[in-house]
């Protein structure tokens, strides 16, 4: 039996990991972590019966522990709960799967409990990879990727090692808006951006894809996974979203994993690794596909993976600004106070206005965090 530990369990990946978990007899919830959706989590409990809830808002812990009061779960709430809850005492392996750098620090004390982490939560790579790769050295714990494109990326490199990698071809749909130009762009809206054409996503990583700020944020993580820099890592454009990344070797060889754009299939692969377990999905036709198709990605419009890029190569602490930006502004998208475009702006302004701080701690990095909130928000 393995115990597993979901934060962010009310959300996308976090459902659908449960959805794995309801499949696989072997598979123990041992404890669950979500924001405030109090009824969403009540329905997990019941369904799955964790010895541990933790909910970020505690007025909405303080609900959900009287609707399950006939119940023996402990709940807790805020910082100290979702640590709590990652680090829980009988998991084997912790789901990360909350969005934002609020993940950064239950996912410090997962590892430093000895967990595994089945890693959904790219901001914590990306704003904190300097502290959380060591760390999981000097643990002894696995980070296994849950992202598609780094899932697909650590299954090519199966039986490989990393100083043979040449080259990371890391793959993306293009999202709603490919072929469009800036002026386009200007018009769209909200609507038009949460219509991803293959994958099922939340909103805000939904408006990520649309930007390609979210391939921006993956090509970071990419570089702390398997220890190359961006330069080595190439974006590619594959609108049918079945080459899910590649990994070309010094050879010339290059190892893909292809399949359905289906999430449970890395959730699954994370949670079992080394092993595979039979999963009752779509499988990828091949007659059926007929073609596949390859791009290279417009970032003169698509803005976001140019300045991930040099946030990248910024470094210290460089890309919280670029991620905290992105996070305010994308949640000003979504609320209808700014347009698509705006969202650049905000990125870019907020990265020019910064001084790097070189080589961060977590205090450094949640300080930044908050300048940057304060100086998009000021009137």
């Amino acid at each position: 039996m393995k115990r597993i530990s979901i934060l962010g369990s009310t959300g996308s990946i976090g459902t659908q990991t449960l959805d794995v978990v309801s499949h696989q007899p072997d598979l123990e919830v041992v404890a669950l972590a979500a924001g405030k959706n109090v009824v969403k989590l009540e329905e997990q409990i019941r369904a799955f019966r964790p010895r541990m809830a933790a909910l970020w808002d505690e007025a909405a812990a303080q609900d959900l522990r009287a609707r399950i009061k006939d119940l023996d779960v402990r709940v807790s709430w805020g910082m100290e709960g979702l640590m709590e809850a990652a680090a829980w005492q009988d998991a084997d392996i912790t789901v990360t799967a909350i969005v934002g750098m609020i993940g950064i620090q239950p996912t410090m004390a997962a590892i430093r409990a000895g967990k595994d982490i089945a890693l959904a939560n790219k901001e914590t790579l990306v704003t904190a990879g300097h502290l959380i790769m060591p760390m999981a050295e000097e643990y002894g714990v696995r980070i296994l990727p849950v992202d598609s494109e780094h899932s697909a990326i650590f299954q090519s490199l199966n039986g490989e090692r990393y100083d043979r990698i040449e080259k990371i071809l890391l793959t993306c749909s293009g999202g709603p808006f490919r072929g469009m130009s800036a002026q386009d762009l200007e018009h769209v809206t909200v609507e038009d951006a949460l219509r991803h054409p293959n994958w099922n996503m939340g909103p805000k990583i939904t408006v990520d894809s649309a930007t390609l700020v979210n391939k921006g944020l993956e090509v970071m993580e990419a570089g702390w996974l398997f220890r190359t820099g961006c330069d080595r890592i190439e974006v590619v454009v594959q609108p049918q979203s079945v080459i899910h990344s590649a990994v070309q070797f010094t050879d010339g060889a290059v190892i893909a994993q292809m399949g359905t754009p289906d999430m449970r299939l890395p959730i699954q692969y994370a949670l079992f690794w080394p092993d595979r377990r039979r999963m009752d999905t779509e499988r990828l036709d091949l007659f059926a596909l007929r073609s596949l198709t390859f791009e290279k990605p417009d970032t003169s419009v698509f803005r976001g993976l140019p300045l991930a890029v040099r946030a990248m190569k910024a470094g210290g602490t460089m890309p919280t600004v670029f991620n905290a930006a992105n996070e305010r502004a994308v949640a000003k998208f979504l609320k209808g106070e700014i347009t698509f475009t705006d969202i650049y702006r905000i990125i870019e302004n907020s990265m020019d206005a910064h001084a790097v701080i070189p080589d961060p701690d977590v205090l450094t990095i949640l300080a930044v965090e908050k300048e940057v909130y304060a100086r998009i928000d000021q009137p």
